[in-house]
């Protein structure tokens, strides 16, 4: 067994009295040293700084990525030359971000974006965040408006809508040349210069003729890509069915082979108004023999350029079109066209549909009262137009009024259609 330390009798006094604590042990040199206390003080700034920019970055990154107070998607215009407050300003009053704009301030500056915000309009969706705001405006996702380019336009008529259309802007410096315009639908961001527009509407046409010249029949009777343009030009003023455009190509190709007139309405319009393209009335006897360089009645060939801006369908259809020996078509009266490989047979068609012309008008038009009314819905005017319709109220022993004598209109589109005649393409 162990010796236990013998027990020494305290008096009563002496165990009252605490027992004397220790003495600290003293703080080594090294503790004391000042680069020491620095270092130390430099830890916990430290430690508080990264503990503080931890929790800055969770509070940014929720705020970044949290929903907006955005109801609906909804478009902005960022102007050109817009700082980074003014931008914050528009969102806000646009609802996009919230009334805290600086929350947007410091969220460009912690993506680091603020030299890439790029002016436009923009499409912002339902709730979108902060970062989604930032990305779109970054990323430069400005709306595309659709613009659609009617086939058959002269160049003079697009340029009319171009400078009508208040998305682009600047002016339009010259009216390009007829028929190096492309018609289709393109999309251009607001602001685009109409010039801008032009330009591409020429590229795509020189891109899509290139491909369709050399894709083209080569026994249809056009020497140059320039040529098939205008042929395909008339192609596109004589019909608007796609399902007939291949076949009218062929009347004229037809004719072109065996040296006949193309005889085309359209020509004579184009050479009356030109670019305006339209004349706002059915043409005039007189009208058909008078000489002009694009009146096909008159001119043999092509007329020397196009009279509109084809479309690609014409353009394919008159690089390939259909395989018949069709020299004519007149209007059925459903909206389309009777083709024949014979006059006499062009003839019956051109009857049929006077026929047909004569019942509308006495199935649509009331009896006049008296005999004055009856004089007074007589033609008055010798030099009928072409393709005009009969009178209001033919007197009983008149005919309906011809367009031309049969001899002088043999051509492929005898323009003798139901109202309003093909004339006024």
């Amino acid at each position: 067994m162990s010796e236990r330390p013998p027990i020494s009798p305290r008096s009563p006094r002496a165990a009252l009295e605490p027992e004397q604590v220790p003495p600290p042990p003293k703080r080594s040199d090294r503790a004391r040293n000042p680069l020491v206390i620095a270092g130390n003080a430099i830890i916990t700034i430290i430690l508080v700084a990264m503990i503080g920019t931890g929790g800055v970055y969770v509070y940014g990154k929720q705020k970044i990525e949290a929903p907006g107070p955005l109801q609906e998607d909804k478009v902005v215009n960022i102007p050109a030359r817009a700082g980074m407050t003014d931008i914050a300003d528009i969102l806000q009053r646009e609802g996009v971000i919230d009334n805290n704009r600086w929350a947007f301030i410091g969220s460009v500056f912690a993506l680091k974006a603020r030299a890439d915000l790029k002016p436009g309009e923009y499409s912002f969706q339902r709730n979108a965040s902060l970062r989604d705001v930032i990305g779109t405006i970054v990323e430069g996702k400005v709306v595309q408006h659709s613009v659609t380019i009617p086939e058959g336009l002269t160049s003079e008529q697009i340029v009319a809508r171009l400078t009508e259309n208040d998305i682009f802007s600047g002016p339009i410096r010259e009216v390009p040349r007829e028929g190096t315009l492309l018609p289709e639908t393109y999309k251009f961001p607001r602001g685009t210069t109409r010039d801008q527009v032009i330009q591409r509407m020429q590229q795509s046409q020189k891109r899509v003729l290139t491909e369709i010249w050399e894709r083209r029949n080569a026994d249809v009777p056009v020497k140059t890509p320039e040529q098939l343009v205008t042929l395909a030009s008339i192609v596109e003023k004589e019909t608007g069915k796609a399902d007939e455009r291949s076949r009218v190509a062929a009347v004229f190709v037809n004719r072109l082979r065996q040296k006949m007139k193309l005889q085309s309405d359209p020509t004579i319009i184009y050479g009356l108004v030109g670019g305006k393209g339209t004349l706002g009335r059915p043409i005039k006897r007189s009208e058909i023999q008078q000489p002009s360089p694009y009146n096909t009645y008159i001119v043999d060939g092509l007329p020397p350029g196009p009279i509109a801006n084809p479309g690609r369908a014409s353009l394919e259809a008159t690089a390939n079109p259909a395989r018949t020996r069709d020299l004519f078509f007149v209007a059925d009266g459903s909206g389309g066209h009777a083709f024949t490989e014979t006059y006499d047979q062009h003839q019956k068609n051109v009857a049929k549909l006077r026929t047909m012309e004569k019942s509308i008008q006495n199935d649509t038009v009331e009896p006049a009262d008296d005999a004055q009314s009856a004089a007074a819905a007589t033609p008055a005017d010798a030099n009928a137009a072409t393709g005009t319709t009969p009178p209001t109220k033919p007197a009983p022993p008149k005919k309906p009024r011809a367009a031309a004598p049969p001899a002088a209109r043999q051509g492929a589109a005898q323009s003798v259609t139901t109202p309003p005649p093909v004339v006024q393409q």
